[in-house]
């Protein structure tokens, strides 16, 4: 027990027990003494817990600055061989200087557990760059696909325009010469309720039996048409007077030939 603790059973502390203030019983200062003598007591445990701690720590940190004394044995044998304290080791002296650094594991993790945390992280770092490369990937094709289907549009209302076009033109030349029935019904542009009609007729009809053409494939063959028996050209919106003078004035029988 230290000199500042109180022993309730020296002579001191009776001497105390008797200077007592009228109205307090003997009971009670003992009571009370006993009472700061244990929490003195672990006042003084806690703070032996915390200092140990930090008592290895400092311990550790004080032998790792110090340099090695003459008593290691290791040390002992290094001189033997001629080695100097501060010089390095080889025999050209061009080794290390100091010692190797202590590395403390303040985990629990077990050896390779870094190396084993490392892989991993660059692992879903990898997957991380793999997904983003992916996204940015479809997202550029959506981009794409979405730019081949607005072109795609594009080209497909302007073949429709110039096949309505390529039908007026059609109606009215092979009406200037005295021609009444079209070559082929779609020769012609279909107006009113007779194209209501014949658009029901033509659902009625079975699949086998009629033969589906595209625009474009009308237009091809309305252009042929139109080129041969009359010698015109939608896109020049002219009607040349013969064939020669419609070869050596027009630029071609499409579209991408005229732009």
């Amino acid at each position: 027990m230290s000199d500042e603790e109180d022993d309730y059973m020296s002579d001191a502390f009776l001497s105390q027990i008797q200077d007592v203030k009228p109205g307090v019983t003997m009971v009670r200062r003992v009571k009370e003494a006993m009472r700061r003598e244990e929490k003195h007591k672990e006042t003084n445990i806690k703070n032996h817990q915390k200092t140990f701690k930090e008592q290895e720590k400092e311990s550790r940190e004080t032998a790792l600055q110090s340099s090695i004394s003459n008593n290691n044995k290791g040390f002992a044998l290094l001189q033997k061989m001629g080695y100097k304290a501060g010089q390095g080791l080889g025999k050209e002296g061009a080794g290390r200087v100091d010692p190797i650094p202590l590395n403390i594991k303040t985990d629990r993790g077990g050896i390779g557990m870094e190396v084993a945390k490392k892989r991993k992280a660059e692992e879903e770092l990898e997957q991380y760059r793999k997904k983003v490369q992916a996204k940015q990937q479809n997202e550029t094709k959506s981009l794409e696909d979405f730019r081949s289907r607005v072109r795609t549009e594009r080209e497909e209302r302007k073949i429709e325009g110039d096949l309505r076009r390529s039908q007026r033109a059609c109606e009215q030349l092979d009406s200037q010469k005295g021609i009444t029935v079209p070559r082929e019904e779609w020769y012609w542009p279909k107006v009113g309720a007779e194209e209501e009609i014949d658009h029901l007729q033509e659902e009625e009809k079975d699949e086998e039996e009629i033969l589906e053409l595209t625009p474009f494939d009308q237009l091809q063959m309305l252009t042929s048409y139109l080129r041969g028996i009359h010698f015109y050209c939608i896109w020049c919106g002219t009607a040349y007077n013969d064939e020669e003078d419609l070869f050596s004035n027009c630029p071609g029988d499409t579209a991408a030939e005229h732009e």
